[in-house]
């Protein structure tokens, strides 16, 4: 984990993402070498069991490639330890079905801010955020850690650092703007003396920076009102899915979003594609 922080320079979300895929891997192997001595050429062996019981308890397949890819990061950080390097075991690849991420209808995306009832901070923060999540895609950690001073409301652009400590700019809408305008007076009339976290454009009520837990239960609670549970990720595949649907360029989506590859965000011209197949199903008389 040190090494991930200190050499990679990964952020601190997909440093817990590597560890919490590393963990139960580091369990099976001490509860494997309670019953004997663990010989370094078996792990082949061992790692097709771990599988093996993983998915009998439920897990699914994507969950363990992310494992894999967890391990697979993990054994190039053995190959590189001499003293580590009896550890290493070959590793196959993990195959599983892409799920088609869930998203908003445009209809339903639109009834969100069909609401006006900004009557103080908190109620115009989260109408802020959500806006924000819907009209821009960034992640919730790039929420979370999002300060004013990132945001240019001039030229409706926003500088986000993403994973990797990446740093992106992102377009925001004129709407947002002048939203944006207003909510920063009613947040300057509550943070009043409260200048230890002034920067950061989201704060608690104890005028503290949020945490994605908190951001997580800011966007369930606004988007409540849909009947449905909604999440900031969510709001993210709502805007790269209008965006395409409404034929913007899957490239200039990817560099929004913020993917290191394109295969990534080729996702959404899935799920178009299965609408159109529901609206053909639908619609044609023969179908």
């Amino acid at each position: 984990m040190k090494h991930l922080e200190e050499k990679r320079k990964l952020s601190v979300g997909t440093i817990e993402t590597y560890k919490r895929n590393i963990i139960p891997w580091i369990a099976f192997l001490k509860t494997e070498s309670q019953n004997r001595t663990l010989d370094p050429k078996v792990n082949a062996i061992l790692l097709r069991k771990f599988l093996s019981e993983r998915r009998a308890e439920g897990i699914s397949a994507r969950t363990l490639a992310g494992f894999f890819s967890a391990l697979a990061g993990f054994q190039k950080y053995m190959a590189g330890e001499k003293k580590l390097q009896q550890y290493l075991c070959k590793l196959g690849h993990l195959k599983y079905t892409e799920k088609i991420p869930d998203f908003l209808s445009q209809k339903e995306a639109e009834e969100l801010f069909n609401y006006n009832d900004h009557d103080n901070f908190i109620a115009w923060r989260d109408f802020m955020m959500v806006s924000l999540f819907y009209l821009s895609g960034i992640r919730r950690a790039e929420i979370a850690g999002l300060k004013i001073a990132s945001i240019d409301s001039a030229k409706n652009l926003i500088e986000v650092v993403g994973k990797g400590n990446k740093q992106r700019i992102v377009p925001s809408g004129e709407s947002l703007s002048s939203d944006l305008d207003r909510y920063l007076e009613v947040r300057d009339r509550f943070v009043g003396d409260k200048s230890s976290h002034g920067e950061y454009l989201f704060l608690n009520y104890r005028g503290e920076p949020l945490t994605v837990r908190s951001v997580d239960r800011i966007v369930k609670k606004y988007c409540s009102r849909l009947g449905k549970r909604v999440t900031p990720h969510m709001l993210r595949h709502s805007f790269a899915t209008h965006m395409l649907e409404n034929g913007a360029d899957i490239l200039a989506i990817k560099e929004m979003l913020g993917h290191s590859s394109l295969a990534t965000t080729q996702k959404y011209t899935h799920v178009t594609t299965e609408q159109l197949k529901a609206v053909y199903d639908k619609a044609h008389p023969r179908a």
